[in-house]
């Protein structure tokens, strides 16, 4: 079984998926949700209704207090570090904590889910996780059906 941290850096690496992502995570979702979710849906687990809230339990506050403080400076330091060598250097560490902040999630993700067990499901997690069917959410399906 591949581990969602790699499973999340291969389905991110293919085309349009990258895109999508960002997409979805302006709309006000959480990407690393996203992919746990994709990672379960292509083991073939169940989407239970306790499953869908202990993954958001968990994930909501990291994203909350740790990830989007991060990206939030990321974000505020965009404009300024074009024009500035040493904040651009700031701002790419602070892209690194965020990005070192999306794997602790992600193997928290893990470490509650991949005990689950697989049971050739249909269910769709990322329609469950996203609350809806967006162009952006197409893609993403997409993906995991033909990796």
């Amino acid at each position: 079984m591949q581990d969602l941290w790699n499973f999340a850096l291969e389905l991110y690496a293919r085309a349009g998926v990258e895109k999508a992502c960002l997409e979805l995570q302006e709309a006000g979702n959480d990407v690393c949700l996203l992919l746990a979710g994709a990672w379960l849906q292509q083991r073939g687990v169940r989407c239970l209704n306790e499953r869908l809230q202990a993954l958001q339990a968990l994930a909501s506050p990291w994203q909350r207090e740790v990830i989007a403080p991060l990206r939030q400076v990321r974000q505020d330091w965009r404009t300024n570090a074009s024009q500035d060598a040493e904040l651009a250097a700031l701002r790419e560490q602070v892209k690194k904590l965020e990005l070192q902040a999306e794997r602790v999630l992600l193997d928290r993700l893990q470490a509650l889910a991949e005990n689950w067990p697989t049971e050739a499901s249909g269910d769709d997690w990322l329609a469950r996780l996203a609350g809806g069917n967006s162009a952006a959410l197409h893609v993403l399906h997409g993906a995991v059906a033909h990796p």
